[in-house]
Formats: structure tokens, C-alpha cells, sequence
């Protein structure tokens, strides 16, 4: 009998997705009161994007560049407009179902629960096995800290997975469809990274089927299946075209790109020449100790967050009191504790998968048979290798080395969060088989002993002997302890304090192993009940999602929890300018810059928000300028010259008072100026070494490869020689000259070039742009009165939106075609 579409179909499912609602919404209950979250990520991001969005809301145009940051950069990888691409629409209408952070639960809830569905679980289990993903500390940390665009990533994986699985195991036209669609929306998501973790994984989940397809001899339905996963994954790339365009010509050019500098050991973002990628130790100053994936089963194992707190139970609070500390001090002093002892270079918190879900997943290794469990397996280790990062350098500098793009990421920890969906796979597996009574309790008894010694035998052992087995001592110890001691000027006093806090930090691991254990040995029991059919699914279900929720919950509360709302009033002030801003804004000048000192001036982009900052927020900053920072401004005694000619017109600074203060530099060079004469210099390290000691007002640094179009140029400088900026737009500049000769002029604007992107006329004639000082624009300007004008215009923006609309309108009809034959074929 043919299935139909019916209400009674797809209710309980609707019901399901009303509960997970309910329960994002019960987490981030603050936003019910209008709260939002006060995440730092997301302050920099506002920030980093202010320019080109009021240019947007006040002209109706996307800027592809701004000015705002690092002296000027596209706006690619900071904020985009796609207006042709409906994945990226459907993204953002996904995104305002529910206000943040509810929203990313509900969305990360509803795609695993489909790929679930798909893998043969049913509702309960379903949907047991979506909230141990959408609750798991790594996704919770993430929120906390704004990492927006890697959560969306992690919600939209699960969608994907269970495209491939559908075209494989039921349909490839849905199957395809699905995917199609759900890989648009974590292209959507915009981290990369995230979405080249998981395309390994599927690479090895295609192989996979495919290879059980071929042994038996269902080859015409594999090229089938193939064909459709191709088209739909070409579907969905393309409407994303503009955006991946974008990345692709930008991440050469960025420190994830090949370096022309000889390397510095001082050095640590940008690429060495000997290699196209960032450098090892840059890329895996986050890794994840090998015993430390423990936290995947015992969440402070390794003590938690680098900066955590304690409470009034503490040895650390108890010696500071002891010792004649004043109560409110010691209770304030133990805020703020380094309790993580790992080998990280700092963390927000552990990865933790959920006891009962781990417990789960060692029981499917044992008792969950066919190709899934050695995919999940397999591809788990990879992932939790891989997090190893340094710590396992033998496997992971191979990876390095000769993968194809592995050396573009740092953080290598983040892929956990894959490792962590996977689990949740293979354990709602093992649960469903034993649902749906596959084994009595005497066929499985031995692993399921086995599975229980392995994880709640393993916690009561940590519990009752953890000094036996860990030091609780970090690498960065002695520095707080000497830290301390030259504050408090009583080492021995410091050192006490120390082992007090390596104490709790014994403590904090003691009551998670027997919190860990409780859990498991709650959900055995009930697994027991069950198998031994003491219970009926009405008891087994509802208290296996309860357990899973205030287990999750429990741990994921400890990083983001209603402390972390602040009121919209309270979020606004934080990008609020001080008097010193508003000293600085009353200046006309339409394209000044600003030096930021009063925060960390190349991580933070709030000074971005109301001025063009030569400093700034970003992970993929232009490689050229990060080596300028490196070398010549971030030194112990900054090149002048280098902020002159950048534009430098005012420095944030402090007062004696410390309150933020304004310092206007009258050497700096304005928006362009013509040179004395030029230095044709051989290459990259010359050109950079020649910035030590030139003045830029007066002379030029030019690579070689400009040379040819600087030929037969004869510099005679004039007085009256003037260049102007007359008109300014974030992506449209324009300059009048008036020369009695030929001139060079140089610009404090930063050289981008991939496809000649920056249009260049003079009197609307295309001209030549060339670069000057290792990142100045610079143009050969003719004698008399002329118009100059820059325009940014990449092909891969105005070529991109066609190829996004063309695809757009492609995954709409392959949407429903799908459909339309489903609904035939079931009506």
C-alpha cells in the first residue's frame, strides 16, 4: 500500500519541533525579556561591519570594501550581501524564527533530529540524540564567545549527512535534494572550516556506500545516486558563487596565503616561503591533549575554563580567609582562577559529549553491526586526532605538510564538535537496536558490563584516586605563581594559593567522575529495566530524555548561562563612543585614520565602529599588512613613518587619569601625495627593509615588477604640485591632480589587486595601478589637471551574482521535482 501524506504523518513530528522550541527558549529564557546575549565576537563583528552597513542603509549599496579596519580591506569575510543567492536567504529567515541564541538550538535541533529519522531512530530517540548535539559544551562555549558563524555550520552538518544517507538508502532525488538544500545553508553558515572537516568525513561516507553498492552489482543505481549528489552539490556551491569567488581570491592574499618575506622567528601568523598556508605553530596553538578527550566523558577533567571560578568551598577561598583575607576580596579573587591545566593555549571550556551519550557510543563500537558504525568509528578517531593538533605531531604534521588544505586552519580543536555528532550517531544506534528488542539482556551482558567498567568504573576510579593518576599541575603555573608573588610580595603565600587551587582543581574532577558515573549508571538501569522488560517505552523514553537534558544542561549552564544576557540598553553602551570619540568625529575629514592603544590594537575592532581604524578584529587579515604590523608598528620602538603614511591622524591613548584621551599626529600624510623621486627594490625583504629608514613623504619603495610601467619617468618636484581628495564612498574614491609634470603619486590606501579588482581611470581612462611601500596604492599621474578615480568592482562579485541566481532558480526546481515525484510516487 502506497504511503500518502497525511496530518497524522507529520504532527508528531511538528510536535517534536514545537518542544525543541520550547526547550531553546526555556535555556536563553532571558531573551524573553528582551536580553540578548553580551558576546565579544559578536561587539567586534558590529564593529568591523559598521561602515559598510551604514553605507548600505543610507545609499542602498553594498560596499565590497571598507576602510574601517587594518587601513582598509574587503568586506568578504567580515559581512557579505548575496541579494541573488536563496540559501543565503532561507539562512537568514531561519535565523529570526526565534531570537538568539534560541534560535541556533532550534535550528542545530531540527537537523539532527532528520538525520536521525534517516539513520531508522524514531521520534523519542530522535529526539534524544538532537538535544545531547544542539547542548554540547563545545557548541554552548562557542555562543558564548559570538562564534556565530561555526555554530551555524555545526547546526547545518547533520542536514547534509542526512541528504547522503537518503539518496544511498531511500531516494536519490530526495536524497539529493536534501543535501542540496542543507549544503547551501552551512555554505550560508560561512566557516569554512567547519565545512571542510565535514566534506572529509562524507568523502569517506560515499566511498563507503559506494563500495557496498559495487560488491552488489547495483552499479547503474550508484552513478545514479552519484549523479544526483554531484548535481546538487554543484547546486549548491553555485549559490554561493559570489562568496566562495570572494574567499577563493582572498585567502591568497591573506596569512593563510604564501609569504614573498623571508621568515622572522618573532613571526607566528604569517606563512613561511617554503610554505602556502599558516605556520604550524600559529595553526595549532589550539590543541587538545590526548588524554584530555577524556572531557568528552568527564567535562573538568583538565579543570574547565583557563579563567574560571570558584565559591566559597573552595581551598583557594578557604586559604585566602585563613590567611586574614577580607571575605568579599577572597570571594572576588577566586573569580577568576586558572583552572584549566591542559596543554591548550586557552580554552573557554571542555568538549564534553554527554556521559550518556559516551557510554552509548562504547556500547554501539560493541553491538551496532553494518557500515555506519565503521564510518562513525573511523572517521571519530580521524576527527579526534586531528584535535591532538602539536600533541600529536607525528600524524598531524603529515596532515600538514601534504593535505590538501589542512595548513589554511588553525584551532584544529573545533573538530570536536564533528567528532562529538558522530557519537551521538552511533550511540542513538545502539539505543535504537536495543528499542526495538534486537538483543536480551543475556546476549549482550558481557559488553554491556564491559561498556559500563570502561565509562562509570572508569569515573568512580578517577573519583576515589585522582592524584594517582594526574599531577593537576599546568605548564603556565609558575608564571601565575610569580605573578602573584610579586603582587602580593610574599612568595610563600603564592605558592600556598597555587596548591590550593591544584587541590580544587582535584576536587572539580572528583565530583564530575561521580557525576559522570551517577548518570550512566541511571541510564543503564533504566536500559536494564527495559531489556529485562520491567518498564514499558512510556517510563524508558520520557526518562531518557530527562536524563539527557539536565545532564547536558547542567555542564553547558556552566558557560552560558542568563549571567551572560545583558539588556539591549546595556549592549548598546558598549559601543557607546567616550568624549575621546567624540573629539575625534567632529573632524569633517571624510578618510582619516585612527590609532587605538587604549585597547589591544590588532585584536579589537570597536574602535572600527566610529573610525577608520589601522587596527582591527579579524582571523584572515591581509598577509601583506599583518608582516607590516609584525615588522615595522608592533616593534618595541613603531616606525613613525609607517603610521604617517598610513593616514595616522589622531592616537587613542590615556590620560593620567586613565580615561581614554586623544593625541592628533601632525605628520601624518593625508590621503595622497606625490613623491620626490622612487626606489625600484628586488624583491619582498628588500622592499620591507627599505621601509626602516625611508620618508615616504619624499620617496616611493617599488617592487621590481612594477618597474616596466614606471619607465622613462622623471620625477621634478613642485611646490604647487597638488593631489586631493574631492569625493569618498568605501568603494569609490576620487582625487583631482594638478601638476606642472608627470608625478608618482602614492595613496594611504591599502593595495588590493587579485583580478584588478580596483578599477583605476584618470579623466575615465583606465590606468595602470601600482604598489608602493609594501602596501600602498600608487599611481603615475600626468602632467596638468586631471580626475582620478578608484572604483573596487570584482568580477567575482558582479559575475558571481548571476552564477548565484542561475543556481538559485536550479535548486528550486530540484527541490520540486522532488517533491512532485515523492508526492506522485506515494500518492
Amino acid at each position: 500500500m502506497k504511503k500518502t501524506f497525511t496530518w497524522q504523518r507529520i504532527w508528531p513530528h511538528l510536535a517534536v519541533i514545537v518542544g525543541f522550541a520550547i526547550l531553546s527558549l526555556s535555556y536563553s529564557s532571558p531573551v524573553l525579556n528582551g536580553k540578548r546575549l553580551n558576546q565579544y565576537d559578536d561587539v567586534q563583528a558590529s564593529g568591523a561591519a559598521r561602515e559598510v552597513f551604514e553605507y548600505e542603509k543610507k545609499t542602498g549599496e553594498w560596499s565590497s570594501w571598507t576602510n574601517s579596519m587594518f587601513g582598509g580591506m574587503p568586506t568578504y569575510l567580515i559581512a557579505g550581501n548575496y541579494p541573488t543567492s536563496i540559501s543565503t536567504t532561507l539562512g537568514r529567515l531561519a535565523n529570526q524564527i526565534l531570537p538568539a541564541p534560541a534560535n541556533y538550538f532550534l535550528i542545530t535541533m531540527v537537523s539532527a533530529y532528520l538525520l536521525l529519522l534517516v539513520l531508522g531512530a524514531n521520534l523519542w530517540l530522535a529526539a534524544f540524540g538532537a538535544i545531547a548535539y544542539a547542548f554540547g559544551s563545545y557548541l554552548t562555549t562557542s555562543l558564548e564567545a559570538g562564534h556565530v558563524s561555526k555554530i551555524l555550520a555545526l547546526a547545518y552538518a547533520p542536514g547534509v549527512i542526512a541528504g547522503v544517507l537518503l539518496a544511498f538508502r531511500k531516494n536519490w532525488l530526495v536524497g539529493s535534494a536534501v543535501m542540496a538544500l542543507f549544503l547551501g545553508l552551512e555554505l550560508y553558515a560561512n566557516h569554512i572550516q567547519i565545512t571542510y572537516y565535514l566534506g572529509i568525513g562524507l568523502v569517506v561516507l560515499v566511498v563507503l556506500e559506494s563500495v557496498s553498492y559495487f560488491k552488489a552489482g547495483r552499479i547503474p543505481q550508484l552513478v545514479l545516486i552519484l549523479a544526483g549528489l554531484g548535481i546538487g552539490g554543484l547546486v549548491a556551491l553555485g549559490t554561493h558563487s559570489t562568496r566562495l569567488w570572494n574567499a577563493y581570491d582572498y585567502t591568497k592574499e591573506t596569512i593563510r596565503g604564501k609569504s614573498e618575506l623571508s621568515p622572522l622567528a618573532e613571526t607566528n601568523a604569517a606563512a613561511s616561503p617554503e610554505q602556502d598556508g599558516l605556520d604550524k605553530e600559529y595553526a595549532f596553538q589550539y590543541s587538545y591533549g590526548v588524554v584530555e578527550t577524556l572531557t568528552l566523558l568527564i567535562p573538568n577533567l583538565y579543570g574547565g575554563p583557563s579563567q574560571g571560578a570558584l565559591d566559597s568551598k573552595s581551598e583557594t577561598y578557604k586559604i585566602l580567609v585563613n590567611r586574614g583575607v577580607d571575605a568579599a576580596n577572597a570571594a572576588n579573587f577566586v573569580q577568576a582562577l586558572p583552572l584549566y591545566w591542559g596543554t591548550q593555549y586557552s580554552t573557554g571550556g571542555p568538549a564534553y559529549a554527554g556521559a550518556i551519550v559516551f557510554f552509548l557510543f562504547i556500547l554501539g563500537l560493541f553491538i551496532v553491526k553494518g557500515p555506519i558504525k565503521w564510518w562513525v568509528a573511523g572517521v571519530t578517531v580521524l576527527y579526534i586526532v586531528w584535535a591532538w593538533g602539536k600533541n600529536f605531531a607525528g600524524l598531524n604534521y603529515l596532515f600538514f605538510d601534504y593535505f590538501p588544505m589542512f595548513n589554511k586552519f588553525r584551532a584544529v580543536t573545533m573538530v570536536l564538535s564533528l567528532a562529538h555528532l558522530l557519537i551521538i550517531v552511533l550511540a542513538v544506534a545502539a539505543l535504537r537496536n536495543i528499542v526495538q528488542r534486537k538483543y536480551t539482556f543475556e546476549e549482550i551482558s558481557r559488553p554491556f558490563l564491559i561498556t559500563l567498567g570502561l565509562t562509570a568504573g572508569l569515573c568512580l576510579v578517577l573519583a576515589v584516586m585522582p592524584t594517582l593518576f594526574f599531577s593537576f599541575r599546568g605548564e603556565n603555573d609558575p608564571q601565575f605563581v610569580e605573578s602573584l608573588a610579586q603582587s602580593s610580595q610574599n612568595p610563600a603565600f603564592a605558592q600556598d594559593i597555587m596548591n590550593a587551587i591544584v587541590q580544587d582543581r582535584a576536587g572539580m574532577m572528583r565530583g564530575d567522575a561521580l557525576r559522570s558515573a551517577l548518570f550512566i549508571l541511571l541510564a543503564a538501569g533504566l536500559i536494564w529495566l527495559w531489556m529485562k522488560e520491567k518498564i514499558k517505552a512510556a517510563v524508558l523514553y520520557p526518562s531518557l530524555l530527562l536524563l539527557v537534558i539536565i545532564d547536558m544542561f547542567g555542564i553547558s549552564k556552566r558557560y552560558l548561562n542568563n549571567d551572560d544576557f545583558v539588556s539591549k540598553q546595556a549592549a548598546q553602551a558598549q559601543l557607546s563612543p567616550s568624549p575621546a570619540d567624540q573629539q575625534i568625529l567632529q573632524d569633517p575629514d571624510p578618510n582619516y585614520r585612527v590609532l587605538d592603544v587604549v585597547r589591544n590594537t590588532f585584536n579589537n575592532a570597536e574602535a572600527s565602529y566610529f573610525h577608520k581604524s589601522i587596527g582591527g578584529y579579524h582571523g584572515a587579515k591581509l598577509r601583506r599588512y599583518q608582516e607590516l604590523i609584525e615588522r615595522q608598528i608592533a616593534k618595541a620602538n613603531p616606525n613613525p613613518g609607517i603610521l604617517n603614511m598610513l593616514n595616522t591622524k589622531y592616537i587613542l591613548t590615556r590620560d593620567q587619569q586613565g580615561n581614554p584621551a586623544v593625541q592628533q599626529n601632525p605628520d601624518a600624510l593625508g590621503h595622497a601625495w606625490f613623491v620626490d623621486d622612487y626606489k625600484i627594490v628586488p624583491d619582498a625583504d628588500a622592499e620591507m627593509s627599505a621601509l626602516d629608514t625611508i620618508q615616504p613623504r619624499r620617496t616611493a619603495v617599488v617592487d621590481k615588477r612594477f618597474a616596466t610601467a614606471l619607465e622613462g619617468l622623471t620625477i621634478r618636484p613642485d611646490s604647487a604640485n597638488a593631489i586631493t581628495l574631492t569625493s569618498y564612498k568605501p568603494n569609490e574614491l576620487v582625487y583631482e591632480s594638478n601638476a606642472k609634470g608627470e608625478q608618482l603619486a602614492v595613496f594611504s590606501e591599502i593595495y588590493y589587486n587579485v583580478r584588478d579588482d580596483w578599477k583605476v581611470t584618470i579623466d575615465d581612462q583606465p590606468a595602470p595601478l601600482l604598489r608602493a611601500n609594501y602596501v600602498l596604492r600608487a599611481l603615475r599621474v600626468p602632467a596638468g589637471k586631471h580626475t582620478i578615480t578608484f572604483k573596487f568592482d570584482p568580477v567575482s562579485v558582479s559575475s558571481g551574482r548571476t552564477i548565484d541566481l542561475i543556481s538559485s532558480i536550479l535548486l528550486v526546481a530540484l527541490f520540486i521535482g522532488a517533491v512532485f515525484v515523492t508526492v506522485r510516487k506515494d500518492g
